[in-house]
């Protein structure tokens, strides 16, 4: 495994200028058990660094409530802040939808420009 990429069925992570990147496979459908592999995986890679992340959801086609729940809380474990990169579309009312209930313990953005979601991150580096 190279230091910093790692692979799962569902994603891929890799750490670039202090910044750790997470993007969704195609096609993903996450439940319990794919959050929790998902967060032990991403964990074990920065290793016991926080960082701040910007996490692309555009791969993600469904998700179960214990796995939002799930990803809201332990997903924010050694996270400095979090930008959340989605479709303009029904992807985008869901995830507003669920940083309002969920509440996630570290700063958290929606966004649909890459670049606006990099500028976010950038104090928190």
């Amino acid at each position: 495994m190279m230091h910093n990429y790692y692979e799962n069925e569902f994603s891929q992570f890799w750490i670039r200028n202090d910044i750790l990147f997470f993007k969704y496979k195609p096609k993903s459908v996450i439940n319990l058990k794919a959050a929790q592999r998902i967060v032990a995986d991403r964990i074990q890679l920065q290793n016991e660094i926080a960082y701040p992340i910007f996490c692309d959801i555009r791969g993600i086609v469904d998700s179960d409530k214990a796995a939002r729940d799930y990803l809201a809380q332990s997903g924010s474990i050694l996270t400095k802040a979090v930008s959340l990169v989605g479709h303009q579309s029904v992807s985008l009312t869901i995830t507003s939808f669920y940083l309002k209930i969920c509440k996630p313990s570290v700063p958290t953005k929606l966004f649909t420009d890459e670049s606006a979601a990099l500028a976010f991150l950038e104090e928190y580096i």
